[in-house]
C-alpha cells in the first residue's frame, strides 16, 4: 500500500494555523456539549481528542473534523438517564462503535448519497442560522446556556428565541465590548489587504486581544470586570492523580443488560446518520471538491467511539461547525484535524489555567462570522431559483432544524422530498404527446422508469383521453419496472378496451418478461395511399409542421430500422427539396421527415441545371411527389464566392482551382443586381452579408421561375393542380424558414 505524499510546506503552515483556530473553537464546544448532555466535562474533551487525533488519522476526509456533536446532545442525555449511570452509558458507546465499524465494512456509507442535495444545503444554512442565533447571547455576555447547545429548547428553560429577549437585562458590558470588537476585527481582517495578507490569523489575534481586555477590565473593576462564568471553564486538577481521576470507565458488569444494546443501536444509528450528513455537507464546502469515502468514515467513527467509550468520552461524529471553521481558517489536509486534537490534549493537561482566561465572547464572534458564511443568501437565492421541488425541502429543513434539532430537521426535509417525488409520480407518471403526422394524429404515451400501482389511475385516464378511432403508441423504452396492476391495465386496453373503441394500439420497448411484443400499426413513412390522398398545399403544411417541431425540439418518434425494411421495396415521396450542399441545411432534419418521405437534391447554391431538373422531373412525374421546395439559406458560401468573383478578371476555375465551378457561379451571378454590384467594394461587413442574402433570395426565386418555365413536365403538373413549386430561405443563425411563394 502506497503511503500518501507529504503535504507541501505552504499547506503545512496553513494547516497548523487552521488547527489552532479550530482548537480554540472546539474547546468550549466540547465542554458545552458535555454539559448540555449531562456528562462530566472532561468527557467532552476526551471525545474532542479522539475525534481529532484517532478519527482524523483513520478518516478518508481531508478537512472534516470530528468530535462531540451538538446534534447528539439530546440522544446522549436521554440514554444516560435511561441507563442510570454514565459508566453503563460508556459500555453502550463501546458497543455502538463496534456496530458502526460493522456498518462501514458492510458499505452502508453509500446510504448518505440518497439524501437530496436540497436537504444538505438546508443543513448548511440551518447550522449557519443557528450559529448566529445561539452565539449572539454569548457575544454580548449572556452565557446562561452551554456554548455547545444547539437545540431549540435549552437547559435554562428558555429557547433559541426567548434567550435573545433576555439580552436586554442580562448583557455584560465588558463581555459585549470584547465580542463586538472581535466581530469588527474579523470583518476587517477579511477585507483590509494588509491584515488579510498578514501571517497572523484573525481568530488568533481576536483571542490575544480578548485575553488582554479581560486583564484590563479586571483592573478597572466594577461592571466591566469579567467573571469566570463568561470565560472558558476547563476542569483544573490539583495534581496528576486528580487529573486521571476525572476519567470514567465502562461498566462491563452490565454486558448482559438488554437496555445497553438498545442504547448502543440508537447511538450507532444516530451518530452514523449525522456523520454521513455532515460529511456530504463538508464535501460541498471543500474548495477542492474532494469526495470523502463514506463507508471508510463509518469505520473511522466506529473505532473512535470504541476508544472514546473506553477512555470515558461521549460519542464522536463528523461535526459541521468545526469542519466549516477548519475550512474558513485555510485547512487543506487532515494535518489540521489531527493537530487540533493534539492541542486539545496538551492544553487541557498542561495549560488549563491559561485556557480559562479566554472569554467566551471571542469564541462566539468566530462562530458567528462562520455562521454568516454558512447561511449564504446566494445559496438561498439559488435554491429559490431551482423551483418549489428543491426549495420546499430546503426551507423545511432549515426551519425544522432551527425549531427542533439537526436530525429531526433532516428527517423532515427528506420526508418532504419523498412526498414531492410521490406527488410528482402520481400526477405525471406518463408523458402524453399528440404527434401530428401526415397519416393522422398519433397519441404517444411515454411510460416512466418505474411505473407503480400509484400510476394506474393516471394511465387509465390517459387511455380514456384517446379519441375513438384514434391511434395510440405505448412507449416503454425507458421503463425498467411495471407494476402487475399496471401491466394488466395495459393488456386490457390492448386486447379489449382499445379495440372496442376502434383505437389502434401500438407497442414499443416492452421487456420480454412482460410478454408485450413490439408492434406498429401506423405508417411511419409516406405510403402510396398517403401520397395520393394529400394535396400539394397539404404536403407543404406537412413540411411546415415538421419544421415547427424541429424548432421546438419535438421530433416525431421513429423506428428508423423499421423504416429501412418498409421502404426497401419502394418509395412514395411527398416532396422533393432542392437545397444547398451546406452542412447546416439538411432537409431531413429541418422538416423532421423520415426515410422515404422526401427526395433530397443537394447542389452548391441550390442552382438548377439539366441534371438537377431531370432529377426533379423524375421525382414528381414518375415517383409522384406533390411539392417542389427550392430552399436557399443565409450565409451561403457558394453565393458569397459568386459575389466575390463578380467582375473579376479571373474565371472561377482560375480563382479557385475548381475546373467545374464556372456553371454554378454563372447561374448565381445572374441573380445579382448590376447597379448594386458596382458598390461591392464600398460595403461594410454587415452590408455585404445583407447583400449576399439578397442574392441568395433572388437565386431561389429565379430557380422557381426556371423550373416552371423550362420543364414542360412540371408545368403540366402544376397546371393540373397536382404539384406546387415553392421557394424558401433558411436562416442558419436562428433556424427559421421563410417561405417565399406558394404556387
Amino acid at each position: 500500500m502506497t503511503q500518501p505524499a507529504s503535504p507541501p510546506a505552504s499547506n503545512v503552515r496553513g494547516d497548523l494555523t487552521a488547527s489552532l483556530v479550530v482548537f480554540l473553537v472546539a474547546l468550549p464546544l466540547c465542554l458545552g456539549v458535555a454539559l448540555a448532555s449531562g456528562a462530566p466535562l472532561i468527557s467532552g474533551v476526551v471525545a474532542g481528542v479522539v475525534g481529532g487525533v484517532l478519527v482524523g488519522l483513520l478518516s478518508g476526509s481531508s478537512v472534516s473534523v470530528s468530535g462531540p456533536s451538538a446534534g447528539l446532545t439530546a440522544v446522549v442525555g436521554a440514554q444516560i438517564l435511561a441507563l442510570g449511570s454514565f459508566e453503563t452509558f460508556l459500555l453502550a458507546l463501546v458497543l455502538a462503535g463496534v456496530m458502526q465499524v460493522g456498518l462501514g465494512l458492510a458499505r452502508a456509507g453509500t446510504l448518505g448519497a440518497f439524501v437530496p442535495s436540497s436537504v444538505i444545503n438546508g443543513l448548511l444554512v440551518a447550522v449557519g442560522v443557528l450559529l448566529v442565533l445561539k452565539q449572539i447571547p454569548h457575544l454580548l455576555g449572556h452565557d446562561a446556556d452551554p456554548d455547545g447547545d444547539m437545540a431549540f429548547d435549552q437547559p435554562d428553560e428558555l429557547n433559541t428565541f426567548t434567550e435573545l429577549g433576555e439580552l436586554f437585562t442580562t448583557a455584560h458590558p465588558g463581555a459585549a465590548a470584547i465580542g463586538l470588537l472581535s466581530v469588527a476585527m474579523l470583518v476587517a481582517w477579511g477585507r483590509w489587504k494588509p491584515l488579510k495578507e498578514s501571517p497572523v490569523p484573525a481568530p488568533l489575534a481576536v483571542i490575544v486581544v480578548g485575553v488582554a481586555l479581560v486583564e484590563l477590565f479586571a483592573r478597572l473593576g466594577g461592571p466591566w470586570a469579567i467573571e469566570a462564568g463568561h470565560l472558558v471553564a476547563v476542569p483544573v486538577a490539583a495534581d496528576v492523580a486528580g487529573f486521571f481521576a476525572q476519567f470514567a470507565s465502562p461498566d462491563f458488569g452490565q454486558v448482559g443488560n438488554p437496555a445497553v444494546y438498545k442504547a448502543a443501536a440508537t447511538l450507532a444509528a444516530v451518530a452514523s446518520l449525522e456523520t454521513l450528513l455532515n460529511l456530504e455537507a463538508v464535501d460541498k464546502l471543500d474548495p477542492q471538491r474532494r469526495v470523502s469515502p463514506p463507508s471508510r468514515e463509518l469505520v473511522a467513527q466506529g473505532v473512535g467511539n470504541v476508544v472514546a467509550g473506553l477512555c470515558g468520552g461521549i460519542p464522536v461524529s463528523s461535526a459541521i461547525i468545526r469542519s466549516s471553521v477548519n475550512l474558513n481558517a485555510g485547512a487543506r489536509t487532515k494535518l489540521a484535524t489531527v493537530a487540533h486534537g493534539v492541542l486539545l490534549l496538551v492544553s487541557v493537561a498542561l495549560l488549563p489555567a491559561v485556557l480559562n482566561r479566554v472569554p467566551l465572547a471571542c469564541l462566539a464572534a468566530i462562530l458567528l462570522v462562520t455562521g454568516v458564511k454558512l447561511a449564504s443568501p446566494t445559496l438561498v437565492r439559488a435554491m429559490w431559483a431551482a423551483g418549489k421541488y428543491q426549495f420546499a425541502p430546503f426551507a423545511i429543513t432549515v426551519v425544522a432544524i432551527v425549531l427542533t434539532d439537526l436530525l429531526v430537521g433532516v428527517l423532515l426535509g427528506i420526508g418532504v422530498s419523498l412526498a414531492f417525488i410521490l406527488v410528482s409520480n402520481v400526477r405525471r407518471p406518463v408523458h402524453r404527446v399528440v404527434e401530428k403526422r401526415p397519416g393522422g394524429d398519433l397519441v404517444r404515451i411515454e411510460l416512466g422508469n418505474q411505473v407503480s400501482f400509484l400510476n394506474r389511475v393516471a394511465l387509465d385516464q390517459a387511455f380514456r383521453a384517446v379519441p375513438r378511432g384514434g391511434h395510440v403508441l405505448l412507449d416503454a423504452r425507458r421503463t425498467d419496472y411495471i407494476d402487475p396492476d399496471v401491466y394488466n391495465l395495459i393488456r386490457e386496453f390492448q386486447e379489449r378496451t382499445g379495440p372496442a373503441r376502434n383505437v389502434e394500439v401500438s407497442l414499443r420497448g416492452f421487456r420480454d418478461s412482460y410478454d408485450l411484443r413490439d408492434r406498429t400499426r401506423y405508417a411511419e413513412h409516406a405510403t402510396r395511399d398517403l401520397q395520393q390522398s394529400l394535396t400539394p398545399a397539404q404536403v407543404l403544411q406537412v413540411l411546415k409542421d415538421g419544421h415547427e417541431r424541429f424548432l421546438k425540439g419535438e421530433h416525431l418518434t421513429r423506428d428508423l430500422g423499421r423504416q429501412v425494411h418498409a421502404t426497401a421495396a419502394g418509395q412514395h415521396p411527398l416532396a422533393v427539396v432542392l437545397s444547398c450542399i451546406d452542412s447546416r441545411a439538411p432537409a431531413e432534419l429541418l422538416f423532421d421527415v423520415g426515410l422515404g418521405d422526401v427526395f433530397s437534391v443537394r447542389i452548391a447554391g441550390n442552382v438548377t441545371g439539366p441534371k438537377v431538373m431531370g432529377s426533379i422531373e423524375y421525382a414528381c412525374a414518375v415517383a409522384g411527389a406533390k411539392l417542389v421546395l427550392v430552399m436557399g439559406h443565409t450565409r451561403c458560401g457558394a453565393v458569397g464566392a459568386a459575389v466575390d468573383l463578380f467582375g473579376s478578371v479571373k474565371t472561377p476555375a482560375e480563382a479557385t482551382g475548381c475546373a467545374h465551378l464556372d456553371e454554378i457561379v454563372g447561374v448565381i451571378q445572374a441573380s445579382m443586381d448590376d447597379s448594386a454590384s458596382l458598390r461591392l467594394t464600398t460595403l461594410t461587413k454587415d452590408e455585404r452579408a445583407e447583400f449576399v442574402t439578397g442574392v441568395a433570395r433572388r437565386n431561389v426565386e429565379r430557380a422557381v421561375e426556371r423550373l416552371l418555365r423550362d420543364s414542360e413536365a412540371l408545368a403540366k403538373l402544376v397546371a393540373a393542380g397536382k404539384l406546387a413549386v415553392v421557394g424558401a430561405m433558411y436562416d442558419v443563425a436562428t433556424g427559421d424558414i421563410e417561405f417565399l411563394g406558394e404556387a
